[in-house]
């Protein structure tokens, strides 16, 4: 069979990149599958789709938002009717299940449709003064062209919940997906395109970011960044970007999971395993760190590895299936250097072998680990890995709980088990974390909530998701008409 080849997209058209190289995408779960081949672009195809987003502002912004809307809603309506066969590839392309890539594109979709509502709502305000002669007011105006750059692991859901706030408020896009799942984003495009979005108004690169990125960074045409990565990529593109550039950049995390001694253990077990595993670890809001009370440690560990062994392991389209292969060679490379850090600071429980017999031989598969004896300075407590892999720590007390878990460098998303309203009106108050979880699992979060952390977690005060996710793509202008 032929492996199909897909193109750019800029100003309105489907093009091959200048240097007329591509790069292979393989399905993770077994590398002799390739998904597609892909445009290895190069800084002149950046500075193409900057140049065309560049002259298709004015006439985008000048665009009634109601019709901006309606090209949203109709590109979830294709979205929705092909969320079948875009889960499938995305699957293929990045490991997940076949079932949760559909729920992406749906998630797509409905973000898509959150926005064209909400951006039809979304204004200025009057400002009451003394003058009878004067009126005072603002208005949300769009701030020109911004670069979307996304990361692997959710490639449909992230850049959708980035575009559909960026284009209803008529902004225009450069659109970079990563270069281990660009199939997904390339879907979100195509359903724009669809629904009749101008030329111009939306471009869509591929290629490696040491390449592209300089350009749709550094450029001072560039208005705006919405990145999601880890947090040195977001670091470097921070010390680069021009003075006048806005930055929205959701990084990385190290997430806690407290266990009290009046948890419901089974329950506890239940969330440690959703948001440490259910999508291999590589959730930037994963379950890393669980703390436990050490009267119920020993309980609550038996459990968690009685379970975690019972988990299926397989390929993304076989269903049933607990954990999928990890998404890259990188990404499995990473984890196997992290568990054998892990080794040597811990007590590896179970897992942390790396599958490659029978139906695993060509993929990147890993079974969880679940490290105990794990001490506060430990690397595996410290440092992000994004995969399976979860380190438990010993507390005798919440506060020393709470102490533990606001000790790192990250604070994007952490949780509690409890029963006891003291501990979850303490915890909700003093956890140094961008999202609270109460007997919920770390992961997951709202299409109409804001997303978003604190400390290394994020570089920006502008939240993603809900509402507020429409105010980074805009800027306000205050009026003040006389008579």
């Amino acid at each position: 069979m032929q492996t199909e080849e897909f193109l750019n997209y800029i100003n309105g058209e489907w093009v091959k990149c200048r240097s007329g190289r591509t790069f292979d995408n393989i399905n993770p779960a077994d590398t002799r599958e390739l998904v597609g081949r892909f445009q290895a672009s190069t800084a002149l195809d950046a500075e193409d789709a900057v140049n065309a987003a560049a002259a298709a502002f004015d006439g985008w912004r000048r665009t009634p938002v109601g019709q901006r809307a309606r090209l949203l809603n109709k590109a979830a309506d294709y979205l929705e009717a092909n969320a079948q066969r875009f889960g499938e590839e995305l699957s293929r392309e990045e490991g997940k299940s076949v079932a949760l890539g559909k729920d992406e594109f749906v998630r797509a979709a409905q973000t898509f449709r959150f926005y064209a509502t909400e951006g039809q709502t979304f204004g200025g305000e009057t400002y009451v003064q003394d003058d009878p002669d004067l009126m005072v007011y603002s208005q949300r105006e769009p701030l020109g062209v911004v670069s979307v750059i996304s990361p692997w692991n959710f490639p449909a859901s992230i850049p959708a919940r980035k575009i559909a706030p960026a284009l209803v408020t008529g902004n225009t896009i450069v659109f970079k997906p990563s270069s281990d799942a660009p199939l997904s984003g390339l879907r979100l495009v195509e359903a724009l395109v669809h629904a009749g979005l101008p030329a111009g108004v939306i471009n869509y690169i591929t290629g490696r970011a040491g390449d592209v990125g300089p350009i749709i960074t550094t450029s001072q045409a560039i208005r705006a960044i919405s990145f999601t990565g880890s947090t040195q990529a977001g670091m470097h593109i921070h010390r680069t970007v021009h003075l006048t550039t806005r930055l929205q950049m959701e990084l990385g995390g190290k997430n806690p999971l407290i266990v009290m001694e009046d948890a419901d253990l089974d329950k506890a077990v239940d969330l440690a395993i959703k948001g440490g595993f259910s999508l291999t670890g590589q959730a930037c809001t994963g379950t890393s760190r669980v703390i436990v009370m050490k009267a119920v440690k020993e309980d609550f560990t038996q459990r968690l590895v009685a379970k975690v062994k019972g988990l299926k392991i397989g390929p993304g389209h076989q269903p049933g299936m607990d954990l999928g292969p990890l998404a890259t060679a990188k990404q499995l490379e990473t984890v196997l250097s992290y568990i054998a850090i892990g080794r040597a600071e811990a007590q590896l429980l179970c897992g942390g072998e790396r599958l490659q017999d029978g139906e695993y031989a060509h993929g990147y598969y890993v079974t969880p680990a679940i490290f105990d004896g794990v001490t506060q300075k430990a690397r595996i407590a410290r440092e992000e890995i994004f995969g399976p892999v979860i380190a438990i720590l010993e507390a005798e007390s919440f506060e020393q709980a709470m102490a533990m878990a606001n000790d790192s460098e990250y604070g994007l998303s952490a949780a509690i088990a409890t029963r006891n309203p003291r501990y979850i009106h303490q915890f909700s108050n003093d956890i140094q974390s961008g999202t609270v979880k109460i007997n919920r699992t770390t992961t997951g979060n709202l299409i109409n909530a804001p997303f978003g952390g604190v400390k290394n977690s994020s570089t920006s005060t502008f939240r993603e998701s809900g509402r507020v996710g429409l105010e980074f793509f805009t800027q306000t202008k205050v009026v003040y008409r006389g008579l």
